[in-house]
């Protein structure tokens, strides 16, 4: 096998994992691709939540999917006849508590943060076009954002502990900051909808790359350019104007079939067709929003099977976790996985003076040193 053929210290991947390079034009008169057949199931199912919301076909023989449809009475159901199929749909308010910013919160929203980067509009960051003619402020964004600058937080350990107790179905985000993972949900239990820092792809060639080696790039305010080709690599973040990954379309028919609990936290729903997705639910699926601010029907005195919860998406976990006899749980497992993230303890000068006092020995040289008498 040849260097070619397998991956390097550059962080390259085997040539086997090149991912090619998309056409932005059909030839006239081939059938509908798969990918284009599931953007035209987006857009379906798109308009249907539409005409749902605009209530030009209100189901009003329906009956309640539970008899209180306070967030209250939610929690009194659950801990009595519990839930056992459930599927999370998050956004980016499920990570302002870690201290990331959302997108859209005037003065301190990820959008307005932006306007020193002298964006024609804030959006353009991540739009492809922009991206390949400018990528500095995308990676300059990226370095800030970057996962393991921040810690996950107690929504997403809630999220591991329905999967630890078997109630999870799968998990959808919209984020790209990967504390899903840092907080220990296995990649099988999650569609990342925008994408993932955790892959990296050449935009000319399609060679793959390591996200160590992306890391170090980012890190080192270096533009990451391909070994092969010269080719900018970028993570695999769903940009304006990309496909989402296949995931996204394959997994919602089979996890919202016999879903009887949908809970939506940190997201306005505005952005599809990530969106779309709760329309995916049957209709005696309990759908419970968890927002800063409402969302439609949500909560609404004529809807059926909807719950508003309008405050912090923490502050709603620990009610359901209290309500649910979970919160040591909880607390356990947050203090388990937060340690992983602690910070080597700083000496004090008391523990430097003792220390001093100590012959130092072969073990105790500065590694520094041993580097140089190696060299």
């Amino acid at each position: 096998m040849s260097g070619r053929d397998s991956p390097g210290p550059s962080g390259r991947e085997s040539q086997g994992n090149r991912r090619p390079k998309l056409s932005t034009q059909a030839p006239v008169g081939v059938p509908l691709t798969r990918r284009a057949s599931q953007v035209l199931e987006t857009i379906r199912v798109s308009l249907t939540n539409l005409f749902s919301r605009l209530a030009l076909h209100p189901d009003q023989s329906a009956s309640k999917v539970i008899p209180d449809l306070s967030f209250d009475g939610f929690l009194s159901h659950w801990k009595s006849n519990g839930f056992k199929k459930i599927v999370t749909m998050v956004g980016a308010g499920i990570s302002t508590s870690a201290g990331i910013p959302d997108f859209r919160t005037p003065g301190s929203g990820l959008y307005d943060n932006l306007q020193k980067y002298n964006l024609p509009h804030p959006t353009d960051i991540f739009e492809l076009d922009y991206f390949i003619e400018n990528p500095k402020p995308f990676y300059a964004l990226a370095k800030e954002l970057y996962p393991g600058n921040f810690r996950p937080t107690p929504v997403h350990y809630f999220i591991r502990l329905l999967n630890e107790k078997n109630l999870l179905v799968r998990h959808y985000t919209q984020n790209i900051d990967s504390l899903e993972r840092l907080a220990g949900l296995p990649e099988e239990k999650m569609v990342e909808a925008h994408g993932t820092f955790h892959t990296n792809h050449c935009l000319e060639c399609g060679l793959e790359f390591s996200k160590e080696w992306m890391k170090e790039k980012i890190f080192s305010d270096t533009i990451p350019l391909c070994d092969a080709c010269n080719g900018i690599v970028k993570p695999d973040i769903v940009f304006f104007g990309e496909g989402m990954p296949d995931k996204f379309y394959d997994m919602p028919a089979e996890d919202f079939k016999n879903c009887d609990l949908l809970i939506v936290m940190g997201t306005s729903l505005e952005v599809y067709p990530f969106a779309s997705l709760v329309g995916h639910a049957e209709p005696n699926c309990l759908r419970v929003l968890i927002n800063r601010t409402s969302i439609d029907k949500f909560g609404s005195p004529t809807n059926k099977r909807d719950i508003n919860f309008i405050g912090d998406c923490d502050d709603a976990v620990w009610k359901m976790a209290e309500a649910l006899g979970w919160s040591d749980e909880l607390k356990a497992l947050i203090k388990k996985e937060g340690s992983k993230f602690e910070k080597p303890k700083v000496r004090t000068s008391d523990n430097k003076h003792n220390d001093d006092k100590k012959p130092k020995t072969s073990r105790e040289v500065p590694q520094s040193n041993q580097i140089e008498k190696k060299s």
